[in-house]
């Protein structure tokens, strides 16, 4: 069997891979265009889903399964890989914990002001009238109840925060109090201080959260965007603010990145960009394969109880 990456993996996680299965042929190349020299004979692929393309599982031809090791699959071509029976798996999850530690960061960052204090600290400015907030008794509404939204709801109770979810079913489950449907979100949104959406991109999820949905959120709220950047309506959202119909929006993700450096997000006192950072962590690659491994018992069994296995008709 021979495994591929296309995704530069860190040389103590290749050592342990290599030690490990002594009986796999592993080629490890830090990017696509060094992986084509292998991919004609490649049983599996390793790769963070970005770089390929029809021509690559075109000529991938004994390729069998491909390992996304990052939750993102908006770029892969599917319908190529749908047509030669590929099997894909991702590595939704471990973008858990650092995700739902940036929500709740970010969240203390607007409620304790750390933008206006640390701007005044550089100035020598001894200023107490900025308005701190707790986020004691707020509450928090989650658009994407899957696992990195239900790790930020348990982080959440941390701070005694009343916590709604937003899923497709609507089913009710810890540590939500409260989970809604997709459908029902326009009711919900004037209930929540804070709104985090971790959607992932699908047709369904563009500009969801636009005009008709700022103008239903209260005053106060903060919005945090850590999902993907096509569910805001980036000039509704701009306008929204400026006529004060919620207070501040916190955006990692953007339609276009690098978001480039004429985008009035940049200079909007109402806005925090951060650089896609939410699920930067050391444990990304060490959590990405821990998936791998798991799928490659199976893979090497014959079975198909795949973690994380990818529906490619729904593309998720």
């Amino acid at each position: 069997m021979k495994v591929v990456t296309s995704a530069k993996i860190r040389r103590d996680l290749r050592e342990h891979l290599l030690n490990t299965y002594p009986h796999i042929d592993f080629a490890f190349h830090p990017s696509i265009a060094e992986a084509e020299k292998d991919l004609t004979d490649a049983d599996v692929l390793i790769t963070y889903g970005e770089d390929l393309t029809d021509r690559h599982i075109a000529e991938a031809e004994k390729l069998q399964w491909i390992m996304v090791i990052s939750a993102g699959l908006d770029k892969m071509p599917f319908e190529a890989i749908k047509q030669k029976g590929i099997t894909v798996t991702n590595a939704t999850g471990i973008h858990a914990v650092p995700m739902a530690e940036y929500a709740l960061a970010v969240m203390l960052q607007t409620a304790r002001q750390t933008k206006t204090i640390i701007e005044q600290e550089k100035n020598k400015l001894w200023d107490r009238s900025p308005l701190m907030t707790e986020l004691h008794n707020k509450t928090v509404l989650i658009i994407g109840a899957g696992q990195i939204g239900t790790q930020t709801a348990r982080l959440t109770k941390a701070f005694n925060m009343k916590t709604l979810g937003v899923n497709r079913t609507g089913a009710d489950f810890a540590p939500f109090d409260k989970i809604i449907k997709t459908e029902n979100l326009l009711d919900m949104l004037p209930e929540a201080d804070f709104i985090v959406s971790v959607l992932p991109k699908t047709p369904e999820t563009d500009g969801l959260l636009d005009q008709s949905a700022f103008a239903a959120m209260k005053k106060e709220a903060v919005l945090i965007n850590m999902g993907r950047g096509n569910v805001i309506h980036e000039m509704d959202l701009i306008e929204a603010l400026n006529r004060e119909e919620f207070s501040h929006a916190v955006l990692d993700v953007f339609n276009e990145e690098p978001l480039p450096g004429d985008h009035p997000f940049w200079e909007h006192p109402d806005v925090t960009v951060t650089p896609h950072i939410s699920g930067i962590s050391p444990q990304y690659q060490p959590r990405a394969l821990e998936i791998f491994e798991y799928n490659l018992a199976v893979y090497e069994r014959g079975q198909r109880n795949y973690w994380n296995w990818i529906d490619l008709n729904k593309g998720y």
